[in-house]
């Protein structure tokens, strides 16, 4: 389990291509590998210039960057398949999600949905999240930890490493915050945990679920409609990337447009 202060983190600076491929990078008086980059000391390396200077490490020319959401997005590890912007903005914009609220996540992975949540929960906000699975953990917990060096304000973070399904589990979530503004599932199996979880919700709030399949979206909506939930939404986010055509102009991209997943948001009324 993981709480700790934005204070005990080190500061982070971005290092951009010229393709957008981002390095988040510590500012730390040592020598240090970036995957990407190679060896060096940042704090030397990096001396007497600030964000928008050109710097060239190794074979590299680089632009250096003040970090935020979409440099940490770009820069970030992975392991688990993330909840991209399409999906993570419009699930905050339709849950109402903001400052100073109290929000679980389960389903950790990476960090990709974290991070748009801390991005906006700032410093009065709570943000707890579970991850079952270790090796996935500890690639959020890195994640986040960086973000906690490059983001203005942090929420107070919590990162509990067991099934959300587990008494214990669903103890230490109560014993910091009773009355949850916002849930999102990113689960396999979301509708064994919906009913487990909805107590600890505010009347007003909402659940939410990714589900990559319709079936499980099928599942989710009736477990929702049978233990009095209001289903407010649910459908899919479509993307369609547009480019610049040879011969001048713009056109639709030759990816299709993109699915991801299935969302379902419920409120508790």
């Amino acid at each position: 389990m993981t709480n700790k202060k934005k204070g005990n983190c080190p500061q982070y600076t971005a290092l951009r291509e010229a393709d957008g491929r981002t390095y988040i990078v510590p500012m730390i008086d040592e020598e240090i590998k970036i995957k990407g980059i190679g060896r060096f000391n940042p704090n030397s390396t990096l001396d007497g210039t600030s964000n928008g200077d050109r710097v060239t490490i190794g074979q590299k020319a680089l632009t250096r960057t003040e970090p935020g959401l979409p440099e940490l997005r770009k820069g970030m590890k992975r392991r688990a398949q993330i909840i991209n912007p399409k999906d993570a903005g419009f699930l905050l914009a339709w849950m109402g999600i903001g400052c100073g609220q109290q929000v679980l996540e389960a389903g950790h992975g990476s960090g990709g949905l974290a991070l748009h949540l801390a991005n906006v929960l700032g410093a009065s906000g709570t943000l707890i999240s579970v991850e079952n699975r270790p090796e996935h953990a500890v690639v959020g917990q890195e994640n986040m930890e960086r973000a906690k060096g490059c983001l203005p304000e942090f929420p107070q973070w919590t990162l509990i490493e067991g099934d959300i399904t587990d008494s214990v589990t669903i103890d230490v979530i109560e014993g910091i915050c009773e009355d949850l503004d916002a849930i999102i599932l990113d689960l396999p199996e979301p509708w064994p945990v919906i009913p487990l979880l909805t107590p600890l919700l505010r009347d007003g709030g909402r659940i939410a679920c990714y589900c990559p399949v319709s079936s499980q979206l099928e599942r989710v909506w009736q477990v929702c409609e049978e233990i009095g939930l209001s289903i407010d939404w649910a459908g899919e986010m479509m993307d369609r990337v547009w480019t610049k055509a040879s011969r001048g102009g713009v056109r639709p991209g030759n990816t299709p447009m993109g699915h991801t997943a299935f969302l379902l948001i419920a409120e508790k009324r």
